[in-house]
């Protein structure tokens, strides 16, 4: 499955070569422009874009960003939840089997 994050341009690193910084979460990573900019690189400053593999995909706004990261949090709360379930799982595998062998 194939996944973009959107994230906010904070800063053009490389107008040139269309590289800029995008923030996702606190973390800044240098992204590639090269297919969302339409302009000058400094118009995107502020803009929300979804990334995927270290390329600015499109522009999206503000509302649409918040809601997938969002939605993003929850799956990652989700997948953690789950890991837990698997873990307790296998721990409650093992009692049984523990039982089971020593009766």
């Amino acid at each position: 499955m194939c996944l973009g994050v959107p994230g906010k341009v904070v800063g053009i690193t490389d107008a040139a070569g269309l590289l800029a910084h995008v923030e996702v979460s606190g973390i800044k990573r240098e992204v590639n422009l090269g297919c969302v900019v339409n302009g000058a690189t400094d118009e995107l400053v502020g803009k929300w874009v979804l990334v995927h593999v270290g390329f600015a995909m499109c522009v999206i706004d503000e509302a649409q960003a918040k809601e997938t990261l969002a939605a993003l949090e929850s799956m990652q709360a989700l997948e953690h939840e789950l890991d837990d379930f698997s873990q307790r799982s296998h721990l409650d595998a093992g009692n049984v089997d523990a039982s089971e062998g020593g009766a």
